[in-house]
């Protein structure tokens, strides 16, 4: 007969003893992230956010952090478990959605398409470079008229002899206007291919897209490629399908799974700390019945998203994991973080709408997380075709 182990004690930042599911090298992983995220994002995202921009810097830091493509194999890349990437994932969105957004569109955008789809000159010439965050990526698809249905773009790339021109415009793109390389997708007479486009190639220009009240913390920007000419060397030569970029969507989807929770957990612990400290009524609102509710529904999405993310990571690495998978996780997790967000902003009171505190810098980003790489009712029509085996797109 042997003796029962002891309950797991209860702790708010862990409700569910959740590290004991990690390995040893994921929770230093993870340990290390949160490390460099209290240190050079949490004491400064604030005033980054307010004045609308991310120092370059960072990205430099964050390739030493060894963050950048680190899920790939080879080429400077750590080549770590999808689980050490999507719990670091969670850290870096938990400083800032556009801190996590600067890693995953690096490594899961423009470094997995040239990593998944490239000739081997390719990967030489960028990898290394791109994870040490000496080169930065951007990754051209979204456009003015093609978000959700990308297969509708209207960039187009044409032979030209032993060349290809490119014209067309992109929207939306993480880090245009700072990368060194964009790695741009476009329709073709024989299927979507992409391209890297290098900064500076003639015909290729950037604008940054200023006015936002979401992901502040983040360069944002239209690419415009006006008869861009490019040799074949240029192109990814292993795809010439909408696969191409499906593919290095549903990796960065996956980060988002993680990231969403990190920006909830932060905003769930910035709300418990100040219910305890605050007082009304000659007591700390934490004592109140309605508070603890909030506190409570907040602590299981919280959870609740960790865990699925959890279980994705391990499918993910377990080779099991689909792409409907993924849009579940990213519906789920998304939608779980909003409503966290919204209860911590409440229970600040005034105090939720001033960046002395994360709640708000949280909330207004997510409004941008819950529509791009996939809206939440695209998503939705991803779990609901899977369910019924009927598509409802068209």
């Amino acid at each position: 007969m042997t003796s029962a182990a002891a309950p797991a004690q209860i702790r708010p930042e862990d409700y569910l003893a959740i590290d004991r599911l990690l390995s040893d090298e994921e929770r230093d992983i993870r340990d290390t992230v949160r490390a460099f995220v209290a240190d050079r994002v949490t004491p400064y995202v604030g005033e980054w956010f307010e004045e609308a921009r991310i120092p370059l810097e960072l990205a430099g830091e964050l390739g030493s952090l060894g963050v950048l493509g680190m899920h790939l194999q080879g080429y400077g890349c750590a080549g770590a478990s999808a689980t050490a990437y999507g719990l670091s994932c969670l850290e870096l969105e938990a400083g800032d959605s556009g801190v996590r957004s600067l890693v995953s569109v690096q490594g899961s955008l423009a470094m997995f398409a040239i990593w998944k789809w490239g000739s081997e000159e390719q990967k030489q010439e960028w990898l290394p470079r791109m994870a040490e965050g000496k080169a930065i990526g951007c990754f051209g698809l979204t456009e003015p008229d093609a978000g959700s249905d990308p297969g509708s773009m209207r960039t187009r790339a044409k032979r030209d002899g032993s060349d290809w021109i490119l014209h067309g415009q992109k929207m939306w793109i993480t880090n245009g206007s700072v990368a060194d390389v964009a790695v741009v997708w476009a329709q073709s007479d024989d299927g979507v291919k992409g391209f890297l486009v290098p900064k500076g190639t003639p015909g290729f220009t950037t604008q940054e897209i200023h006015k936002k009240l979401s992901l502040r913390a983040s360069v944002t920007s239209e690419l415009l490629l006006d008869d861009v000419r490019l040799p074949d060397s240029a192109r990814l030569p292993e795809v010439s399908s909408l696969r191409g970029p499906l593919s290095c969507l549903n990796e960065a989807r996956y980060g988002i799974v993680w990231g969403a929770i990190g920006a909830a957990r932060a905003c769930f612990e910035a709300a418990l700390s100040y219910a305890k400290e605050r007082e009304q009524f000659g007591k700390p609102i934490a004592s109140f019945q309605i508070q603890q509710q909030k506190l409570a529904k907040m602590a299981l999405e919280v959870n609740r998203g960790t865990l699925l993310a959890l279980h994705l990571g391990r499918m993910k690495d377990a080779g099991v994991l689909r792409p409907e998978h993924v849009s579940m996780g990213k519906l789920a997790n998304v939608n779980a973080a909003l409503e966290v967000a919204r209860n911590a902003r409440q229970v600040l009171g005034a105090n939720g709408v001033t960046l002395e505190y994360p709640v708000i810098r949280h909330m207004n980003n997510l409004e941008s997380v819950v529509t791009y790489e996939g809206t939440a009712d695209v998503h939705a029509l991803v779990v609901g075709e899977a369910l019924t085996g009927i598509g409802a797109f068209r």
